[in-house]
């Protein structure tokens, strides 16, 4: 059947869609003077002029860029919510526009706010699940935990786009965040296969191999990174030290106790002021970190340990393994104090010998072992290798 025309109904209507050509004109040159305004950094004239073009032709191609505009404009007056809302007023004004939630979305992940931004992207995904918008809610399930719903969506953006380095790049942070490490250099590596200038996949293959202990080869990302993208390079770096655990590098000499003396010293001979029969002398030990450490943690006396050497390698034990002389003295197993120097990383151990009753004790310096088993300024634990001295073997 042939289409009827109604006079009626386009007598009516024709005077508003002449109308509606006649405002577009007036909002889209709202929209250049707006764009002006931003541009000079004037944000609150700028946003009374992109409300005069939603309000002149709300229903114009333009108005989602126009909605654009004036979010961005209240969050450079830091008018957060505003900028919410405004997102928001587009989305109802422009339903099937996927883009606008992932603007939404990206704005409530700014600000941390997770679950806000998951329910945006999942309705931008819903409305058009490519590999754009399910990267996103990769994203948002990567920050709040859930590896494995991330791993899903990474691993749908890798088949949607497998010449582009997003699912390889995704997959790799969160193999990294779960712990498996080889998995994820290897995802990595694919991305920057795929995209060699990709630098923040290198920076990410720097952060798992420190993660993972590997500092060689975390150092060689930083090298690569250093004269391509410096700032990278850095963040690597820094990076690299607050997660290497810590390591007591070395003992001064500035000390006053003679910690290289082998077998058979006499405690006499340590300081005149045990010459005499149970006297005791304060002796001080100078201890240098290799980073910054937790001044509480290392000034607890009990966070350290001083005791005889039981080493596994030759004359690595206390009196070089032969049988300890009943003239042999014993040291307090915790020291008297201990003054941490934040400015030099250097801590000063100070602890007892005591003569014995019949003033003809013996010690062997370089065979007291010291060790130290408290935390960095992150946090971290000693590293294991590197927690304690001894004058014979230095640092072990």
């Amino acid at each position: 059947m042939d289409s009827v025309t109604n006079p009626i109904a386009d007598a009516l209507f024709a005077p508003i869609v002449q109308q509606q050509y006649q405002l577009e004109p007036m909002a889209n040159k709202a929209l250049v003077n707006g764009i002006d305004l931003y541009m000079k950094r004037n944000y609150e004239a700028a946003i009374k002029e992109f409300k005069r073009a939603l309000g002149l032709a709300p229903a114009s191609q333009n108005s989602v860029k126009v909605s654009d505009y004036m979010a961005q404009a209240y969050l450079q007056l830091n008018e957060t919510e505003k900028a919410i809302d405004t997102y928001k007023t587009s989305i109802r004004m422009n339903p099937t526009r996927d883009d606008i939630h992932i603007k939404l979305g990206n704005l409530y992940f700014a600000n941390k706010r997770y679950q806000e931004a998951e329910g945006e992207y999942k309705a931008a995904v819903r409305i058009y699940p490519d590999a754009i918008n399910r990267y996103y809610l990769g994203q948002v399930y990567l920050n709040t935990g859930r590896y494995t719903e991330a791993e899903l969506q990474f691993a749908g953006v890798k088949r949607l786009s497998p010449k582009k380095p997003d699912g390889s790049y995704g997959l790799g942070l969160t193999y990294g965040k779960m712990g498996r490490y080889e998995e994820a250099i290897s995802k990595l590596k694919e991305a920057v296969m795929l995209k060699p200038d990709f630098y923040d996949a290198y920076a990410e293959m720097g952060y798992t191999y420190a993660d993972s202990g590997q500092m060689d080869k975390a150092q060689e990302m930083v090298d690569y990174l250093d004269e391509r993208s410096p700032d990278l390079a850095d963040l690597v770096s820094r990076y690299m030290y607050k997660v290497d655990p810590p390591k007591i590098m070395f003992a001064w000499g500035s000390g006053t106790f003679p910690y290289t003396r082998s077998i058979n010293t006499t405690v006499s001979s340590l300081d005149d002021d045990l010459t005499d029969a149970n006297t005791s002398k304060v002796f001080t030990i100078d201890f240098q970190f290799d980073k910054q450490m937790d001044r509480a943690s290392v000034e607890n006396i009990l966070n350290w340990r001083i005791s005889r050497a039981i080493g596994r390698g030759a004359g690595q034990s206390y009196n070089l393994s032969m049988p300890i002389p009943s003239t042999e003295v014993k040291l307090a197993p915790v020291p008297v104090s201990i003054l941490y120097h934040s400015d030099m990383m250097v801590a000063t151990v100070k602890f007892s010998i005591r003569q014995n009753s019949s003033a003809d004790g013996t010690v062997d310096p370089s065979h007291i072992e010291f060790k130290f088993t408290g935390k960095d300024f992150y946090g971290l634990e000693m590293d294991p290798d590197k927690d304690q001295f001894t004058g014979f073997s230095g640092v072990a």
